[in-house]
């Protein structure tokens, strides 16, 4: 049997062609069947043979475009700067980003799949957890954040903005939702890390005023 030397291509082809689909059908709307009908020739055993499920698809979708638009990185080149504005920068820029928001939106049903949290909670301890860590600490060296818990926060806030706050793990209305990121600022606050400010404020207003119930 013919074997695919490029299999890294195939890849991108399956994620390109599922993004697209995911954006204009949404993620509910779309089947495995739509993604190999617009592959051009590829056949249903060779999406299978890379990703056992539309999940999948969607995680890998996910993480491609947070590593092809990483805020911090982007941030972390800003020289005029410090710690706590870079995190501040980190959020805006994820916010900005219409097209990752609708993903991030449309996979919020996915965490209902264990398989699926833990994947996401693997990606979190292994690739945002340390950009955290790296931009809190820098804050405590510059004197724009004052916390002694730099290593904990940073593990706890990928949690709880990607798992805890998420309705289809801990069932929330919109407000309830919003309530919960209130939360989160407050306690930020407290630990020393004063985040949210009018235009973080501005930017989860404008979030929750456009998300559908």
């Amino acid at each position: 049997m013919a074997r695919n030397k490029y299999p890294e291509i195939t890849i991108e082809k399956i994620l390109d062609v599922a993004q697209q689909l995911f954006l204009e059908q949404g993620y509910e709307h779309t089947t495995m069947k739509d993604i190999v009908d617009h592959l051009g020739g590829l056949t249903k055993g060779a999406i299978y043979h890379h990703f056992k499920s539309k999940d999948e698809i969607m995680d890998a979708v996910c993480n491609r475009m947070f590593m092809k638009n990483n805020p911090f990185e982007t941030v972390s080149k800003r020289m005029d700067l410090n710690g706590l504005q870079k995190l501040q920068e980190v959020i805006l820029l994820n916010q900005s980003d219409a097209v990752g928001t609708n993903l991030t939106i449309q996979s919020m049903p996915m965490l209902e799949n264990p398989k699926v949290m833990a994947g996401i909670i693997a990606s979190n301890r292994d690739i945002v957890t340390p950009h955290f860590l790296k931009l809190i600490e820098e804050g405590n060296r510059d004197g724009s954040i004052h916390t002694k818990y730099a290593k904990e926060l940073s593990e706890l806030l990928p949690l709880l903005t990607s798992v805890w706050i998420v309705p289809s793990v801990f069932p929330a209305t919109k407000e309830e939702m919003k309530n919960k990121f209130l939360f989160i600022a407050d306690m930020l606050d407290k630990m020393g890390i004063p985040l949210v400010d009018d235009k973080i404020m501005n930017v989860i207003n404008d979030f929750f005023d456009n998300l559908v119930e």
